[in-house]
């Protein structure tokens, strides 16, 4: 596009959007539940696979409330419909690999069919917007069908490989099919909304720490996690909202055309991705220390507590690797550190092992903040004015 985009108005999530969300933040609470409950290899792969396919459905609605710019009229009424089949979809989500492995699999299709139907409404008068609408069908219809033959299909391996190919049809379709260089991307609503799942997900880890300790006595073991547990939440969002976000953004709002859509693309479906699914697998570690404190956790908790830590830095390392091509060493220290922190995990006190989590992000945070005072001061006040 050639259009200086410092003149257009400024597109703001809208309620309807926000409200929209809120069924995602059920879903995502459903699959830390879902792991938790049988804290085994086989549940956690499961787990994940659901995490995806939750992720590339909100996904798909982010990058539609950007090109819709309304929550009015038919659309409205067509994102209800899909609210609906997402709840519908999570509460299935306990046993989306058992009993409920159908109800998940046609719910979850109603919600890429509406999805595809809004696009339609939105891209009515806009032939360049109808043709991608096309492409997207092409491949996100089958993936989602490949869940409904999930469904009917026995369990183990045949539903197993129904999950594989439609989670590898989801996340390839977008990349090489998926048409960008046809795509126009409002920066600064898509940088938004990517935030506010960023919360979204954090929350979850609040969420956690109380599900954790219900039903505890108030000890000072107890309370003490829950203070470190909280420590390394606001350590996370401190991570990404204090510069990254914004400097992200920024970057976001100076490019254009093509350029724009790979990085709402690359930075945001694909490398926010991670992001979250590191917060959700901290939001499991930090549940069963709470409940176990005082005792070494299994190995898939132990994988949770330090290992999700290390997949949301990583994924913030990628983040400044694809944006503006530098590598952040400090980030990618603690996460190598913090992955091996997972075997002394399942050796040492829970509460040990979360201390030491929240010890490192600090230091991180700490290190970043005397190391880059200056420049973090010159860039927040370059962005916020």
């Amino acid at each position: 596009m050639s259009v200086d985009h410092a003149a257009e108005p400024e597109q703001r999530v809208t309620a309807l959007e926000l409200f929209f969300d809120l069924v995602f933040v059920f879903a995502i609470t459903q699959v830390t539940a879902f792991i938790a409950h049988d804290a085994t290899w086989t549940r956690l792969a499961e787990g994940l696979a659901i995490l995806i396919a939750v992720w590339w459905a909100w996904d798909a609605y982010a990058w539609l409330g950007n090109s819709a710019a309304t929550d009015e009229g038919l659309f409205r009424v067509t994102l209800f419909a899909a609210l609906a089949a997402m709840a519908l979809a999570a509460i299935a989500i306990p046993d989306a690999f058992g009993a409920n492995a159908l109800l998940f699999g046609i719910a979850y299709a109603i919600v890429r069919v509406l999805h595809i139907a809004s696009y339609v409404i939105v891209a009515r008068g806009d032939p360049q917007l109808s043709h991608v609408v096309g492409v997207l069908g092409g491949w996100m219809l089958p993936a989602a069908t490949l869940l409904i033959v999930a469904g009917v299909v026995g369990a183990g391996t045949p539903r197993a490989v129904c999950w594989i190919a439609a989670l590898t049809i989801e996340i390839g379709g977008l990349y090489f099919f998926g048409a960008v260089e046809q795509w126009k991307v409002e920066a600064g609503h898509m940088a938004e909304r990517f935030g506010l799942i960023i919360i979204i997900a954090l929350g979850e880890s609040i969420v956690a720490l109380g599900s954790g300790a219900q039903g505890r006595a108030v000890t000072a073991g107890l309370i003490v996690a829950v203070l470190l547990g909280i420590t390394v939440a606001c350590a996370m969002w401190w991570a990404y909202f204090d510069v990254v976000a914004l400097v992200a953004a920024r970057r976001f709002q100076q490019t254009e055309g093509v350029e724009r859509a790979l990085m709402a693309r690359d930075s945001y479906t694909y490398l926010h991705a991670p992001m979250v699914a590191g917060i959700i697998l901290f939001a499991l570690g930090v549940k069963k220390t709470l409940a176990h404190y005082g005792e070494p956790l299994d190995a898939v908790p132990a994988v949770g507590l330090c290992g999700g830590v290390a997949l949301y830095l990583l994924a913030h390392v990628l983040f400044r690797l694809r944006n503006v091509h530098s590598l952040n060493r400090a980030r990618l220290t603690v996460a190598l550190v913090l992955c091996a922190l997972i075997p002394v995990a399942t050796h040492v006190a829970a509460l040990t092992a979360l201390a030491l989590t929240a010890a490192l992000m600090v230091s991180l945070l700490t290190y970043e903040l005397v190391r880059y005072h200056a420049a973090r001061e010159r860039l927040r006040h370059a962005v916020l004015g």
